[in-house]
């Protein structure tokens, strides 16, 4: 399957999530998505960081953003090409690296997994 250009990507995802527009995140993503994360199993313990359809990541990343994250700001690295795969390597508002693995079915992610340095 083909995977999106991985530079015009990464530009759209990094400039939606820096201006905060949840719903321009959204636009790359399945209805039916899942989505793992540590700070979701930590902002969120009752999913145990699994993110299951995209209203429920809808709500995962307003609230996240409104009551926990609201200086949140990405930087990207660097972005690796696979078959249908994408991984967006950036740091993270408090200079940590963070790498968001990005599985597609046709143009839109399926599965995404947020995954951090320990």
């Amino acid at each position: 399957m083909a995977t999106p250009d991985p530079q015009a990507f990464a530009e759209e995802w990094v400039n939606a999530w820096n201006a905060h527009d949840v719903d321009a995140v959204l636009a790359h993503f399945h209805e039916d998505v899942v989505f793992s994360s540590p700070v979701a199993a930590r902002l969120f313990p009752e999913t145990s960081g699994v993110i299951r359809g995209k209203n429920a990541l809808r709500h995962y990343w307003s609230t996240a953003l409104a009551d926990h994250i609201p200086d949140l700001h990405f930087e990207v690295v660097d972005v690796y090409r696979g078959e249908s795969a994408l991984v967006i390597h950036y740091r993270n508002q408090n200079g940590g690296l963070v790498n968001e693995v990005l599985l597609f079915d046709g143009a839109l992610v399926r599965e995404g997994h947020g995954t951090y340095l320990n």
